[in-house]
Order: structure tokens, then sequence, then C-alpha cells
């Protein structure tokens, strides 16, 4: 403050030189200018806690009021400037280039009846580069020419008249002397002391006949601008002024009311250098004579509505040409049958219900606008020369930053009107059925816009919505059934658009030799189809070096993908993939880090992920979900964004259960899954940024570098007893180990660890896992899954307080040590395996019987955290006592017992009769069911919550359920039956369960299975949601199977285990299952046989010009 005084001198002619012309500042003045805008930013950071309410209420409720105003006013400002900003870029974008502020200065200067016109020059975010812009404007030649009167003035707070014209005046002197030549600076200060009168007379002169531009700088108030204006009469001869200011209300009020903007220069997202004219010069002619314009319809022009038909004849007739060679370009979209059907039945739905939006969502690049834009070609060309459902067709692409006059505009880019364009818009789509695609939504609030403007209930059409972001696309329709959603590509559909691509450039296919290496490049490509043919093209073009190149991206495929020129349009993807990783929610980022612990392409049970999410701490409680339901939730929201996919035949041949290959089934979680390997790949050329995960593979090093929280040893790496010794572990959380085993690989200095998961290790010992228990005492998970060499659990399991689950579902346990009841916090116990007979090979399906199971303590009942628990002998473990310890633990959600018999059964269902929260039940019956005397009393089971049900040892009937219990069945969505056989009243009642999706089925005995359920002699809609069929049978005697008419109509996928030498099924109806997309037949040495025999009969039978593809699965294992 005291420094800004100390110039006291008054210096008033200083204030009327423009800032062009200034010399460089003084130090004191620069300082004094720091002070100042240091006080600004002050003053600016004061603003912003006000508006955002840090500032604590300790002032009166006036001051409070004014400071809401001021925040409310200040929030207005922004989004109108907001606004002006979309728009000007959105002319930019239209023109596909900047406006020339000397153009719009001099487009008009040979209309000698051309007026007085003002160009407002406004900065987005301040007055950055203004200066300049017009700085080399009123320089220009052409400028200079046609203006010999230029003027640029320096408003002067408070406004004075007089000094304004005086300055003005002398600017007017100084331009016209140059035109001359002339010396200037004596006739300046004589012309700044001159008269009053002299300068009115002047003045006068020059605005009556000559043309003049006046640039005013610095103008904040229309106070000054209205007396400015008194000055410069409207003269008709093509006179300019330039309004150079920082305030959007200014710029536009100083224009008027219909104006225009456009962007002369872009310096950032947030800031540009905009100007605002008169919008439509000379227009209006025809409201000013109205007589002209309806003489012009007695001349023979033809009435508007003819006019719009006209033009969209011709649109249509444009679009089917455009359509035509779309088509002839892509060839159909590989791998996205399916899905195509899908979203026409989306589609229909939409229309028929007269809903007005749906939403198609998937992450960047995943082929959302490529599958849309087939379903909106396949619309405007209707197959078999079918009369096509929609009027009119429209695609926008939103800009950003959005600006609704842009979308305004494509929308009426056919139909040049000169009404109000959101009413034009209306008017248009609601008189015709139009399919309207609005691609590459970013925000719900440019979405409440468009809406706003568009979309009303009389709506005649309909908006699909493509985004990236599935809560946009529910916020759009908010309707769950038209929320589409567009996952990656499945393994070998992205194999079969590799090929497809690589040969429409080089014939014949170059790459056979390198299949092994292709397949694990197409794998790291994720099942996204840009990427693919990225690959793709560049792998056809270069004859000499593709190995080289294909080693090299598997080597360091993410690298290539970023810093090589060939994949340059991929940019996009990591965009996205960075935008996304920085606004990821803090719950869900640490769960897909966690990914990258798995190899490519490893298969992972969705239950191992989400127990080694709650034991790592990523997923927790929270007031109204557990920790298990949050997991949940995790995983299905990254198999939404394809960052979790479904297994591929090639993953599940190594797999030993032939229940990893289902498709996604609504309301069904899928059992097991893959990384997808883009996404995996990603996230490994960053997870060492986050230092998480570190592996160890191949011919790792002796270094120190090598740390983290998670530790992988895989199959690869050659076990190095020194490189291990030298790392640290004393941050390490969890340990995964892939393939042989070695005492070393468990170290006292692993203390913390909690996580030690050895499901896919190999030759473990007993020895091992008691060293293991005496010193990673703070273990919460501990996975021995399939070590058929671990024969018993040691007595110091007890010391693992903080476990809370233990797996050894697969290995030799048969009982559960007596001090395990001191583990409080355990919850999640899998024990039991299977039975595996050489002949005939009974395969892992989870209809086969689980006969070996185990025996629990006495006193099992005290573990009350326990959610799951199987498989229980009861019998072994002792009825009375272990039934009456089951009925203590009412949080059990998935429970599994064997030994059920005519004896027990009863206590035991009563036992369990009020488990609320039971959602899986597994019951296999003793021998001793032969007369069915166990399934009186199983009418009683919980049901409400049931979401899987599994009954072993069945003869030939189900419980007496009526229909009124039936319906309490409400979320039963998996059922598996082990029956000598099906008649017909088990058929009529496994139909009346109102949600089944997936039935497995398995015969001991030969004979039908016929699923067509009759009523009064005529066949009725049975099984109508199954989606997956699975039948399987003990024996090598033939089995009928029999679908009818109206039978099993959604059902996608049908699943058969062989056995015999020759084919033991024999089907009938096959070409009524309209929806069937896959056969899979799994083991046995006649699938071949019976794949032919499928193959033929499909033909035959098989309507549809897309047939279901008739698979062979043979698995390395039979255990699940």
């Amino acid at each position: 403050e005291l420094v800004i005084h100390l110039d006291k001198k008054s210096r008033w002619w200083w204030h009327m030189v423009p800032s062009w012309c200034m010399a460089l500042p003084l130090p004191l003045d620069e300082a004094a200018s720091e002070i100042e805008q240091l006080k600004a930013r002050v003053e600016d950071v004061s603003t912003r806690n006000t508006r955002y309410s840090l500032i604590s209420d300790t002032g009166s409720k006036p001051i409070i009021l004014q400071q809401e105003r001021a925040a409310f006013g200040a929030a207005i400002i922004a989004a109108t400037t907001a606004d002006m900003l979309a728009e000007a870029r959105g002319a930019t974008k239209r023109q596909q280039g900047f406006s020339d502020l000397t153009w719009l200065i001099t487009k008009k200067k040979h209309d000698h009846n051309n007026g007085l016109q003002v160009i407002s020059v406004w900065g987005a975010a301040g007055d950055h580069g203004i200066t300049s812009i017009i700085r080399k404007t009123y320089n220009h030649t052409e400028i200079c020419q046609d203006f010999p009167f230029r003027s640029w003035v320096k408003i002067i707070h408070p406004f004075s008249p007089h000094q304004f014209m005086r300055n003005m005046m002398a600017q007017f002197h100084v331009t016209s002397c140059m035109e001359h030549r002339a010396i200037i600076g004596r006739d300046v200060f004589e012309k700044m002391g001159a008269t009053q009168e002299d300068l009115l007379t002047e003045f006068e002169r020059i605005f009556k006949k000559k043309r003049y531009l006046i640039v005013l700088e610095g103008l904040s108030h229309m106070v000054d601008w209205d007396a400015i204006r008194a000055f410069l009469p409207d003269t008709i001869n093509g006179s300019r002024i330039i309004v150079l200011t920082q305030q959007s209300e200014i710029a536009t009020l100083c224009i008027g009311h219909s104006y225009q903007v456009v962007e002369l220069r872009k310096f950032s997202e947030e800031h540009s250098v905009c100007a605002l004219y008169k919008a439509s010069q000379g227009d209006g002619d025809k409201d000013k004579n109205p007589v002209d314009a309806d003489a012009g319809k007695d001349q023979g022009i033809e009435p508007m509505a003819s006019m719009e038909n006209k033009v969209r004849e011709e649109k249509i007739m444009s679009l089917k040409e455009e359509a035509k060679e779309w088509r002839e370009e892509n060839d159909g979209l590989v791998g996205r049958e399916s899905q195509m059907t899908d979203l026409v039945k989306c589609l229909s739905e939409a229309r028929v219900h007269s809903l007005p939006v749906m939403s198609v969502w998937g992450i960047a690049q995943v082929g959302k606008s490529a599958l849309v834009k087939k379903l909106f070609y396949d619309t405007v060309l209707p197959l078999q020369g079918g009369k096509s459902k929609y009027e009119d067709y429209y695609w926008v692409d939103v800009s950003h930053p959005f600006n609704m006059r842009d979308l305004y505009m494509t929308l009426l880019s056919d139909f040049h009107s000169e009404k109000e364009p959101t009413e034009e818009c209306h008017r248009l789509l609601k008189k015709d059925w139009c399919l309207i695609v609005i691609d590459d939504l970013l925000s719900t609030k440019d979405w409440d816009m468009i809406q706003s403007a568009l979309v009303s209930k009389h709506l005649k059409s309909v908006v699909i919505v493509i985004t990236t972001d599935p809560i946009i696309a529910e916020y759009c329709t908010n309707k769950e059934e038209l929320v589409f959603n567009v996952k990656a590509l499945e393994a070998t559909d992205a194999f079969d658009l590799f090929k497809k691509q690589v040969l429409k450039k080089v014939l014949p296919y170059p790459l056979n030799e390198h299949e092994k290496g292709v397949k694990e490049l197409i794998s790291k490509c994720g099942g996204l189809p840009k990427v693919i043919s990225a690959i793709a093209a560049l792998l056809a073009t270069k004859t000499s070096k593709r190995i080289e190149i294909i080693n090299s991206l598997n080597d360091r495929f993410m690298h290539r993908l970023k810093t090589d020129l060939e994949y340059d349009n991929l940019q996009d993807l990591f965009g996205w993939l960075n935008s996304y990783f920085r606004t990821c929610p803090d719950a869900l980022k640490p769960c897909i880090f966690y990914l990258s612990i798995f190899p490519q392409d490893k298969t992972i049970r969705r239950r191992r992920l989400v127990r080694r999410w709650i034991a790592e701490g990523y997923s927790r409680d929270s007031d109204n979900e557990s920790a298990e339901e949050n997991g949940e939730k995790h995983f299905a929201k990254l198999l939404e964004l394809s960052i979790i996919q479904q297994i591929s035949l090639e993953s599940l041949s190594s797999s030993t259960s032939v229940n990893s290959y289902t498709f996604s089934v609504d309301k069904v979680r899928m059992v097991m899954c893959q990384v997808n390997g883009f996404i995996r790949e990603y996230v490994v050329s960053r997870r060492m940024e986050e230092n998480l995960v570190f592996e160890l593979g191949g011919k790792c090093a002796l270094t120190t570098q090598r740390n983290g929280r998670h530790l992988v040893i895989l199959d690869t790496w050659r076990r190095d007893k020194i490189v291990f010794a030298s790392m640290d572990f004393s941050r390490l959380r969890s340990l995964t180990v892939f393939g042989g085993w070695e005492s070393f690989f468990i170290s006292e200095s692993m203390k913390m660890l909690r996580v030690l998961d050895l499901e896919n290790a190999k030759a473990l010992n007993d020895g091992d896992l008691a060293k293991i228990l005496d010193w990673l005492r703070r273990l919460k998970f501990l996975s021995l899954r399939g070590h058929t060499e671990i024969n018993h659990l040691p007595g110091s399991l007890h010391h693992l307080r903080q476990l809370q689950t233990l797996d050894v579902r697969g290995t030799s346990i048969t009982t559960l040590p007596k001090k395990i009841t001191k583990l409080q916090k355990l919850q999640y116990i899998r024990a039991g395996t299977l039975t595996i007979n050489i002949e005939p090979p009974v395969s892992s399906s989870r209809c086969s019987r689980p006969t070996i199971s185990v025996e629990v303590p006495a006193k099992i009942g005290e573990l009350t955290a326990l959610h799951t628990l199987g498989v229980v002998n009861i019998t072994a473990s002792g009825t009375k006592k272990t039934v009456k310890e089951l009925q203590k633990l009412t949080q059990l959600r998935k429970l599994g017992v064997s030994g059920i018999n005519g004896k027990n059964n009863s206590n035991f269902f009563s036992a369990i009769k009020d488990h609320a929260h039971l959602e899986s039940l597994s019951i296999s019956l003793n021998k001793d069911n032969k007369k069915g005397r166990c399934l009186d009393d199983m009418i009683f089971l919980p049901c409400t919550n049931l979401r899987s049900l599994k009954l072993y040892g069945l003869e030939d009937m189900l419980p007496k359920w009526t229909d009124e219990q039936l319906e309490k069945f409400e979320n039963l969505t998996k059922l598996e039956l082990e029956m000598a056989s099906l008649p017909e009243d088990v058929i009529r009642l496994v139909d009346k369960l109102p949600e089944l999706r997936i039935l497995r089925v398995k015969l001991r005995q030969a004979g039908e299975l016929n699923f067509c359920v009759m009523v009064n002699e005529f066949e009725a809609d049975s099984y109508k949601k199954i989606k997956i069929l699975e039948i399987s049978c003990s024996e090598s005697l033939p089995v009928s199977v029999t679908f009818g008419s109206s039978t099993m109509k959604n059902l996608e996928l049908l699943k058969v285990e062989c056995y015999g030498g020759l084919p033991p099924y024999e089907f009938s109806g096959l070409g009524d299952l309209e929806e069937l997309r896959e056969i899979v037949l799994v083991n046995g040495s006649n699938a071949q046989a019976l794949k032919q025999q499928l193959d033929d009969q499909l033909v035959k039978d098989q309507p549809k010009e897309k047939k279901p593809v008739v698979k062979l699965l043979v698995l390395k294992g039979h255990q699940s």
C-alpha cells in the first residue's frame, strides 16, 4: 500500500496513451503492479472460500446473505462463460479452423449500405493474448487501407467524454498522418492541446464522410458504453468499433440480442480469445417486408411440408448408399452376433413401449459405436426389402466441450430453417418416427441440456446414447432393461477378427507358422477390436520382420503401443485409461491392480478372488453390507467394464472344471473368469509405480530393487535360493505360488503376511504346512486347494487367530482339528473332494456326487462368523450333535452336507429351516433313499434367498412342493439334480420354478429326457428363462433328449458329457431352440462322432442362417 502512493505526481496525459505504445514500465511501477496482482489473488481466494462455505459462520446473517448472492452470481457468470466458450469452439469445429478478426472486419466492405458494426473481443479466462491479436489486425495492410482513421482508446474511470474525444481525435490524427508519411510528434501534441470547439469541428467532418475503426480497451460498464455510442452515430459507411473486454456480459450487450460467437485463438482448455458480432447481418428482410414473403407463394414456391419431404427423401437415399458402403467395408462384425441380437431386442422394446431413450455403454475402443452403427444402418436398409420402421435418422457426435448449438445444427443440417432451433427440432422429431444416435456423451449435465431440449413424453422417436460411463448410461434412461453393456471380444472371436483384418491386406494368411506367438499377442489385446486391427494392419504389411515384431510386442507390449508411431490411433484409448484410473473409486482401484497377480490367461475362481480382496482389506464391511457383498459388487463392476472376462475354451482346456465354461447369465454369478489381457498389461506397466506387485519369473537376477506388498512366484522361475534370500519381505502381505513348491519359500521375516495362496503350487508336504502355521500367524487367507498330498491339518492351526478363509478343497483331509473352533474370525471353510473313477470317467461336473466329505468337531457351532461351510459329513460327525451345532450357525450363506438319510433328515431340515441368509445349499443323500424317505421333510427348505440348490442321490421324484411353495423360490437361478431318471411329473415341477436360469441334470440310468410340458393335450410354453442346460449320464447307454416347439426358447448353451464308444445321445427338436448359440461336448472318445452327428442335424433342422457352433472340450483332470 505504501509503495503505491510514493509516486504522487499527476500525469493525466499518460493515461490517454494506449497500452500498445507505452514504454517499458519502471521498477517502481512493476512493484506496484505485483502488489495489485497479489491483492487480487487474495480477494479471489477469499471469494472462493466463501463460495465453498469454508469460512466459519461468525458474521451476521445479512453478511452471509450477501456472500451467498455473490457466490450465486459468480456461478451464473461461470456458466455463461462456459456456454459461450463451448459455442465458439463448436463454430471452430464446424468451419474446421479458427476465425480471423481481419476477415470479420472487412468481409462486407464492398456493401455501401453496410452500417456501423460492433465486434466484441473477449477472453474466456483473462486478457492473455487479446492485445496481440487486435494489434496484429489493427496494423494489417488491408485494415490500414480500408480504415485511414483508426483510434485505439483506453477507457479511463471515471469516464470523461471530453477526454475520450480528445484522445480519440489524437489517435485519428496519428493514423492519418502515418498514411502520408508525415512527422507526427509535434502535430499530436498540438491536437491534444487544441480547443474544444476545434476538436468538435474536426470530429463532425470525420464522422460524416470518413470510414473509421475504433478499438475500445478496458470497457467494463454499460454506462460508459452508452455515453460512447452517443458520440458515434451510424453513418452507414462501414465503420467498425472493436470492444476489448474481459466480461462476457459486456461483450454480449454491446452487440445486442442476436449475436454469433467465434474462436480467434485457443490458448488452453479453459482459455480462448473469442469474437462476438451481430448474427445474420443484412438478414431480416423477410420480416421487414411480409408482403414480398407472401407474394413468393403465389409464384409457385413449394409448401414447407413438400420441401421437407423432398429433402428427407434425398437424405435417406444418401444414407442407404452410405450404409451399403459401410456393409461392404465391414462385412459383418466378428463375434458380435449374440450381442447384435440382444441390441435389436433392446431397441424393439424401447419402440414398442414408447420409451424414448436407451443407453449403450462400455470401455473405450470396445466397439460400442461400431455395434450401434450396424444397428443404425440395418434399420436404414431393412432385410429382404422390407419397409423401415423409421422415417428419419440422425447420428450426432457430441462435441467436447459440449455445445448445444452444435447439436442443433447437426440435427437441422439438412433442413435450412430460419426458425428457432429448439422449436424446429421438436417439430421434426415429433412429426415422424426418428432414430437418433448421440455418440460419446461424457456428462450427465450435458444430457440434462439435451433432454430438456429434445426429449419429451410425446417424442415419436428413439434416442440411443453411447457412453463409456455406466452411471451416465443409467442416468439417461432410468430403466435397467434399456441399458446395454458392450463387452470385449472373446478369445476365439478376437483371433478370427485378427485373421480377417490380415487377409484384407495380404493373401494367403502369412502367420500360420507363428500361431503360438500371435495367439499370445492377441490375448494381450484384451478383445478390443481397435487394438487388434492396429496390430493386424502392421503385421500384414511387414513382410520380412513379422517374427521380430511379434516377439517385440509380446516382450514390451504396452511400451510399444504407447511409443511407436504405428499405433498413434490408440492414444484416445490410453487417454481414457489414464482418466479412468485417475478418477477410479478408491475402493475399486486396488482391486484392479491386484488382478495382475494372476498370469495371463489364467483361470480364476470368483470366490477365490473375492476372499483374497477381503483378506487384504480391499473389501470391507459397511453400514448396510458385509465385506463379502461389497466384494461381489466389485467383481460385478469389473465384469461390466470387461476388466474381468468370461474364460475361453483354450484356457478351459487346462482347467479341471467343466462348469468353468458358462455364459454370463442374468442373476447368476460367474464361477470362473480371467483378467482382460490389455488391462492386465496396462496394470503391469504401472504396478511398480504403485509398489504393489512384484514377481519372480524366468531368469531373475540378484537385485535389491525387488520388493513390494505382493509377491508372485511363477512356474517359469528357476528356484534360486540366493535370489530369494536377498529379498526384503518386511512389507510383504501376500504370497502366491505357481508351479513347484520349495521349502525356502517361507521365511520368518514374512511375519506380516496375510494371504498365502498355494492353490496352483505343486509338491507341498505336511512338514512345510507345519512350518507355515508356526511362522505365519497373521494369516487371514490360506488356500491348499487341490493338494492331495496333504492328509491332515496340524493342531497348531488354532494359532492363526486372524484367519478368515480356509480352503482345503481337493486335499486328502477328512477331519477338521478340534481346536479350529478357537478361530472366531473364521468365515469360510471349504473341504471335501469328489471320487474319481477310471472306468467310466466321471467328469468334474458339479452334477457329480460328492462322496468324500469332512468330519467337523463337536463345537463347530461356536464359529458364529461362518457363512460358508462344506462339505460336512453329518453321519461321521455324529448326527445329533452336528445338526444341533449347525442350527447355531445362523449366518450361513453356503452349506454343503452329505450323509443325509431317513434317520437324520428330519432333524437336519428342522435345524436349517430358519437360516434366512442361506443362498446355496448342496445335499447328498445316502443310498438308503430308495423309497424317497428323505423327501418329505425337504419341503421345509429355507427358500426365500436360495440362489443355488444341488440335490444328489435322488431316485425318480422330488419333494412334493406345492405351487405356492415353488413361488417362494423367487431367487433360485441354478438347480442341479443327480437322479436315476426324470419322469414327467419331475419335468413339470422343475418348470414351475419361476427364475431358473441354469439346469444341470445327471442320469444314473438310460432313458428319456423329454422337456415338453403338455396341458390338456397341447404343448405349453416351458422353461422360459433357462439359458444353460447341462446333461450327463453315468452309463454309456443311450439317452433320448427331446425339445418341444415351445420349450427353452431362450436356451443359449447346451453342454453334454460323453462316454463310451458310440454316440449315446439322440437329440430331437434342436431346430426349435431359436437362441441356441453353442453346444459343448465334454470328454469321451465318442465326442468327435457325436459332433459330426450334431453338425449334420443342425444343417438339416436349424432354420437360422447363423447355426449354433458345436465345440469339443477335453479336460485334463476331473477335480472341481
